[in-house]
């Protein structure tokens, strides 16, 4: 079995290293490398190291030194061969046949670089001769200097049907078909691919020209603007990146690689000092080619015109790229103003505001949420559970569990700011004349001072403290409001300033008030199927007080009347309401102690003291059953 060099350099280029050692061994980061304890020997101190980019590891303790397939023989002790197929499987390679004509194939599939070689070298001098000169004009018109113009390699292939089989005529038309330099039909004699183009070299991490990539000079009917090579055995569009080769060295210096749409637009960053640009082969972004990308660094910046057609292409970036997701690894998007390409920013705005912006890019994330909320109105309940769907779908596509988990965590809590705005709160003025009660001293609510029941505490409340006293409480009146919803229009400024830290309280409350200001409660009492109908259509069902742990409040009793439980419930909702201004008024009285020391300790001590009464009648009534239920 015969394997050619080329073939085991193109089945290492679709292995990532750090990946395949990843999974025995637990890599740390280190600058552009991979560091661990060696594999090959006991160590206490990492001197292992992995490099993608240059797809080998080595060991400055021991020497151990190779690629992936010498990892495979070496720490998992495969034999040659068995290493080679299982790598070829995981790459999408199929490993040579055992046949002796391979040899002679793949003898001829290497020098097809010959043969590109030749045909780029014509492309150039095609360039300077008279017969380029509209070529030349428009490389003038777009600012690209004869330096660029050598650097980048541009050419020119006339427009005439056989003419590169004339100039190659060295290698067999056959070769020349395979290079994808000659279109064959049947029947007819096989024609140039490239005719009056502005010539480009697609060239690999070794310099070697693989393909090419042309831009019409005089549109023709169904030409393309741009043409590219077809696959070939040597070019391979989904697994290429036009320019990686500088791109690769310029990436180590500036830490960051830069993906355009088009071959223009890298030529275009460089002559901004933005050398670290590459660009896919005008399709959508690979799987593939994104691999290629994190080899060079963690988080590409990825930049898309403004347009519809760029923010698609970015979305479908965005898509390729989630189920590939791994710590550390991701992709940064930057939009473009819209009607601008990176050559049009630069001549209008100059190179720094290309670098500025370069530096601003949005996360998967913020592109997912921005993108998503935008594709539809969302005004209906069944719009904003569309979103929410179309989100969920996209973290559900992430493969690591923990990304899936982060980013499904951050979309819920996006969508739920959206759906579920906080309601706009004023300011809570407590009553004067008696701190925050009434009478001084006093509670509204009875005639009893808070905290001076002489009653023992019962087993309820010995086990209540505020927090889930606040929570029971508001579950209570909540449920309450929907028995008494005459009363839920006379309290609606009150509750107003109620801010429940449950998310789910906090939708029933803000419905709730939204029933009231939209006038919706009668004059007449309303049935609570009514009540039930008007929450139903914000996507709400009617609290039962069954919910509230057990705990029975005379509101929530049919055995009480109406003016009894209504004046509980309103008991209730002060307790509610007025604990937060006191916290509020503590909060200012603390704010104020470097100017007053004196009087705003007084104070801080009186509203303690109030904190904890106002705590104290919470959880009583949190914890206490009605006359009617306990009998």
């Amino acid at each position: 079995m015969a394997l050619s060099p080329q073939w085991l350099d193109e089945l290492r280029s679709r292995i990532t290293l750090s990946a395949l050692i990843g999974r025995t061994e637990k890599l740390q980061r280190a600058g552009r490398e991979f560091k661990a304890c060696c594999p090959f020997h006991n160590e206490n101190t990492p001197s292992f190291y992995v490099n993608d980019e240059k797809q080998f590891y080595h060991c400055f303790g021991c020497g151990a030194h190779g690629d992936a397939i010498r990892w495979m023989t070496d720490q998992r002790g495969l034999p040659f061969m068995d290493a080679v197929k299982e790598l070829a499987q995981e790459a999408g390679m199929e490993v040579p046949a055992a046949d002796p004509r391979y040899a002679e194939a793949a003898e001829q599939r290497a020098t097809l670089y010959d043969v590109l070689a030749e045909a780029q070298g014509w492309f150039v001098k095609n360039l300077a001769a008279p017969e380029g000169s509209a070529a030349r004009a428009y490389l003038k018109q777009r600012g690209i200097n004869d330096a660029q113009i050598r650097e980048f390699g541009f050419g020119f292939a006339p427009d005439a049907r056989g003419a590169i089989a004339g100039v190659l005529d060295g290698f067999p038309k056959e070769m020349l078909i395979e290079a994808g330099l000659l279109i064959s039909v049947d029947g007819k004699e096989p024609y140039d691919r490239f005719r009056g183009r502005l010539m480009l070299p697609i060239q690999d991490r070794r310099a070697r020209v693989i393909g090419f990539g042309g831009r019409i000079m005089e549109k023709r009917d169904n030409a393309p603007k741009y043409l590219n090579s077809p696959d070939t055995p040597v070019f391979d569009k989904g697994r290429t990146l036009y320019n990686i080769h500088r791109a690769s060295a310029s990436s180590r210096q500036s830490d960051r690689v830069v993906v355009v749409e088009g071959y223009m637009d890298v030529v275009a960053l460089a002559g901004a000092g933005i050398p670290e640009a590459v660009a896919p082969m005008g399709t959508a972004l690979t799987e593939r080619q994104i691999e290629l990308l994190w080899r060079m660094v963690p988080v590409p910046v990825l930049c898309f015109d403004g347009d519809s057609a760029g923010q698609r292409a970015a979305m479908r970036a965005v898509e390729r790229a989630l189920p590939l997701l791994r710590p550390g690894h991701s992709l940064s998007i930057v939009t473009l103003p819209e009607g601008l390409d990176p050559d049009d920013l630069i001549r209008r705005d100059g190179p720094a505001a290309m670098k500025a912006l370069l530096g601003k890019g949005e996360t998967l994330l913020d592109v997912i949420w921005r993108v998503e909320s935008a594709a539809a109105p969302l005004n209906t309940p069944e719009a904003k559970a569309g979103l929410k769907e179309r989100l969920m779908a996209h973290a559900d596509a992430i493969q690591h569990p923990d990304i899936k988990a982060l980013y499904a965590r951050e979309l819920r809590e996006r969508f739920s700011d959206f759906a579920f705005p906080r309601r706009e709160r004023t300011p809570f003025t407590p009553n004067r004349g008696g701190g925050y009660g009434g009478q001084q001293g006093k509670g509204r609510f009875g005639g009893k001072p808070f905290g001076r029941d002489n009653t023992p505490p019962s087993a309820a409340l010995r086990q209540m403290n505020p927090a889930t006293a606040r929570k029971r409480l508001t579950d209570a009146v909540l449920a309450g409001l929907t028995r008494y919803p005459a009363l839920l229009a006379e309290e609606a400024e009150r509750l107003s300033h109620l801010v429940p830290e449950d998310r789910e309280q906090a939708r029933m409350l803000n419905a709730m008030l939204d029933i009231a200001e939209s006038g919706q409660i009668p004059d007449r009492p309303l049935e609570r199927a009514e009540f039930a109908a008007i929450l139903a259509q914000r996507g709400l069902a009617l609290p039962t007080g069954d919910a509230i742990g057990g705990t029975k409040f005379a509101f929530l009793t049919d055995r009480t009347q109406a003016p009894e439980a209504t004046q509980e419930l309103s008991e209730a909702i002060s307790l509610l309401v007025e604990r937060p201004a006191i916290e509020a008024a503590l909060a200012q009285a603390t704010a104020r102690f470097a100017e007053d020391p004196e009087g705003s300790f007084a104070e801080q001590q009186r509203l303690l003291k109030r904190k904890l009464e106002f705590d104290g009648r919470l959880m009583q009534m949190a914890a206490t059953r009605s006359n009617s239920q306990a009998e």
